[in-house]
């Protein structure tokens, strides 16, 4: 007899089902064994670090640090509000970015729910919707960027979410403003669309705008932003969305009260009225980001176009494949992403660096195209 009451109950602790078929999220590489101080550009990190303005916020925080911080973050939020013309009660803030997508698909997604994304799309967006049961449907990205007709066909009743990064990691493409419209216009009001804007502040592409102005007055858009990135406080993690104020709201009921520490709201309210670190970060990849482009492309490998602030670089498999530049640039003190869990194999992701990192990593990948 296979009725569910004659099996015998489990002897540990289960996790619901999904949970174990989850592959868990790996970050960029930090060390290299024998390698005191290589070169990390693995982690789209700012190389410039943080602002001045926003390393002395986090040390005078040091003296709040035996009090909880304040839960709704107002100071902050006041902060983000003015710098972006938001209302300031629409703003959700999350410990980075990550924590508001896993925040909005706990809010939305149940088992029997879609969630739509690019083949490519961040792999934060399908972790949490698979924690919370939902089937996630990739649409194909043949010349690795979105394709909005394909988003759109994949959407069907069962769908709640849809996710894009613009532009998107880890491929560095982009898509033009006209683009982001007809996908919101395309979908369904109660399907929720939510757009990654983590590299907003490097774009330089003219066809390239932010999606906060259309969430304004939108019933179903989320736009995220990080201050991971521009702003060098990846190790805070903070990170805020601009959602239709129900939306906010549901978020808010879930939310951790105390997710957003006091150092790190501080530093956050630092690093925004910090134009001139902002603009020096600009500054760095505006420069090097086609110099490595055209250098790396002379050396015989495939760069992708980027609006973020690195390349994917192809690499071909004829003995010079991603493994073997991975394992080399190693040798050489220089960690890089592979992106094999997006199914690019053959690609590595590379972070702009300072120009002395820069150079040597030119170096390092003539020498492997040389040998």
């Amino acid at each position: 007899m296979n009725d569910a009451s004659t099996r015998p109950a489990p002897q540990r602790p289960a996790p619901k089902p999904g949970i174990l078929t989850i592959a868990p999220y790996v970050g960029g590489k930090s060390k290299i064994e024998g390698v005191a101080e290589p070169i990390k550009l693995s982690s789209n990190e700012n190389p410039l670090g943080c602002s001045e303005a926003a390393r002395k916020a986090y040390f005078e925080a040091v003296e709040r640090l035996h009090i909880y911080p304040e839960g709704r973050a107002s100071k902050l939020r006041d902060a983000v509000a003015e710098t972006f013309g938001l209302e300031p009660e629409r703003l959700v803030f999350g410990n980075g970015s990550d924590e508001i997508f896993a925040l909005i698909n706990q809010c939305y997604l149940e088992s029997g729910d879609v969630m739509v994304t690019g083949q490519y799309g961040f792999l934060a967006y399908r972790i949490s919707a698979k924690a919370n049961q939902a089937e996630i449907r990739f649409a194909p990205e043949p010349d690795l960027r979105v394709d909005v007709d394909a988003i759109l066909a994949l959407v069907d009743e069962k769908t709640k979410v849809v996710y894009i990064s613009n532009p998107s990691n880890p491929t560095g493409s982009w898509n033009s403003g006209e683009e982001i419209r007809r996908l919101h216009a395309g979908l369904p009001e109660r399907v929720l669309l939510v757009i990654d804007e983590a590299y907003a502040e490097y774009v330089t592409e003219p066809d390239w705008e932010t999606a906060l102005p259309l969430a304004r007055d939108a019933k179903n858009l989320v736009v995220t932003r990080t201050f991971s990135k521009i702003h060098g406080l990846a190790g805070l993690r903070i990170g805020f969305g601009y959602a239709p104020l129900e939306v906010a709201e549901a978020i808010d009921r879930i939310r951790l009260p105390f997710n957003n520490s006091i150092p790190a709201q501080e530093a956050g309210v630092a690093a925004l009225s910090d134009d001139e670190h902002q603009k020096k970060s600009r500054q760095l990849v505006r420069e090097w980001l086609p110099r490595l482009t055209q250098a790396i492309r002379g050396m015989g490998f495939e760069v992708f176009p980027s609006a973020g602030n690195f390349v994917l670089v192809r690499f071909p498999q004829e003995g010079k494949g991603a493994k073997a530049a991975d394992d080399f640039l190693h040798s050489r003190g220089l960690i890089v992403r592979p992106v094999g869990g997006y199914g690019l194999t053959d690609c590595l992701r590379i972070t702009v660096g300072t120009p002395e990192q820069n150079g040597v990593l030119l170096d390092a990948l003539q020498a492997f195209a040389d040998s």
